[in-house]
């Protein structure tokens, strides 16, 4: 969908509920500047382009209990396209594992992963991960603190990228 033009409001509604997924239409509506009827219009427009994926509310992950996040850098024995698809397959099936993403170098993917405890991501390690097949090697980096957890794009880099089209 990188091709998909976008004007200034499209822009600013994905800004916003980017910002807070949870705000009426009427509120949105109201900080793009545009009337509620059209503005719905415009949300069920890019939700159905794919610009919108879907609707999550961000939880404390220590306030649960999951006080251990993991970066584990898998390298596979082989890179045969149905072994990387098999291993992202297994990745999606591991509850612990919250993103995988492949990528280009030594290492073949990265995951970042939750736990409870030490004790259970080692069980995981051990038990499930480099066991797994086609495996050959993981290294693990804990996280000690997050100086930033953001999600989403940077709209005013977007933004500023747009103007210089023009």
């Amino acid at each position: 969908m990188s091709g998909t033009k976008l004007d200034p409001i499209d822009r600013k509604i994905l800004a916003e509920l980017q910002g807070d997924g949870r705000m009426t239409n009427v509120e949105l509506s109201r900080r793009v500047g545009i009337s509620a009827p059209p503005c719905l219009r415009r949300v069920r427009s890019l939700e159905e382009a794919g610009l919108i994926e879907g609707y999550h509310a961000r939880v404390n992950a220590r306030e649960l209990g999951y006080e251990v996040t993991v970066f584990a850098m898998v390298s596979l024995k082989s890179q045969a396209e149905a072994e990387l698809v098999a291993f992202e397959e297994l990745a999606r099936s591991w509850p612990m594992v919250r993103e995988c993403h492949m990528l280009n170098g030594e290492i073949d993917f990265l995951l970042k992963c939750v736990s409870p405890n030490l004790l259970m991501f080692q069980n995981f390690l051990t038990g499930s991960l480099t066991a797994a097949p086609n495996v050959a090697s993981v290294k693990t980096s804990l996280v000690i603190r997050a100086a930033k957890d953001e999600p989403g794009v940077p709209f005013e880099l977007s933004d500023h990228l747009a103007a210089e089209k023009v």
